[in-house]
This record gives C-alpha cells, structure tokens and sequence, in this order.
C-alpha cells in the first residue's frame, strides 16, 4: 500500500463477494446478474429476488452511475481522511434498484449534486478495489 494513500476500512473478502472487490484489477465494477431473468443482485444473494433462480453469476456493468443521494462529512471521525469529503449513494445506469454508498472523487464537494451523471474509479488496497465514482468524462 502507497504511503500517500488513506487509511481505509477493508470489506472482509470471501467467496460471496470476491468478484466485487477484485473487479477493478480489470477495471471492471460487477455485479451478480440471474442468468434466467436478467436481474441484478446486490448485495450478493444465493437467490435472484425475482424469479428465485439460483442460477447467478458475476457481470461486468459499465460503470456508469448517478448521484442519488449524499452527504458532505466534515468531521475527521477516522485519521488520515481530509474532510470534507462526499458519501453517496449511487444508482447504476444498468438497473436503477442497484444502489452503491461510495465516495464521490475528483472533484470540489460542493460540485457534487443529486442527478450528477458520476464513472466508476477504482482505489486499490491491499488487493481491494474500491469502487468509488467521479464526474463523468473526468479523468
């Protein structure tokens, strides 16, 4: 891990969830998809909330995504993040119910407004990849 980077709370990685947080080694943000009905599944369920198929494998979405919902924290509750910084919730473009809490990068926390047409961009940590997102057409 790069010393410039932020602490960060790592996601406990298992054979349910891999697929999520080592989907941005590829640059890739995935998600289960049911192979019968097309549905989205997140978070990861044995099951496809529609149709019950079991029948789920991981897909790549094309990152995509709007703001949803957000909030500016300015309270440095964990060491080493620099406030303010953007919690979200976004919805990706592929399946509106397929919501995200992230951190909203690249840009003033003030720029960050609901409906903002945000991309994925990955933060690597220890073989995690974050998933957060950025203003569209940013690089």
């Amino acid at each position: 891990m790069s010393d410039d980077k932020p602490f960060r709370l790592l996601p406990r990685v298992d054979d349910t969830n891999e697929f999520f947080w080592t989907g941005g080694k590829e640059n890739e943000l995935r998600f289960l998809r049911c192979q019968t009905c097309g549905y989205y599944v997140h978070p990861p369920s044995p099951i496809c909330p529609k149709d019950l198929s079991k029948d789920l494998a991981p897909e790549a979405v094309s990152g995509r995504a709007t703001v949803h919902s957000l909030t500016v924290n300015h309270q440095p509750w964990i060491p080493g993040y620099d406030v303010p910084y953007v919690i979200a919730i976004v919805t990706i473009e592929e399946q509106d119910d397929v919501r995200l809490m992230t951190n909203i990068v690249g840009c003033a926390p003030g720029d960050v407004h609901v409906g903002m047409a945000v991309e994925v961009t990955f933060d690597e940590h220890d073989d995690v990849w974050l998933p957060l997102f950025k203003p569209r057409g940013t690089t």
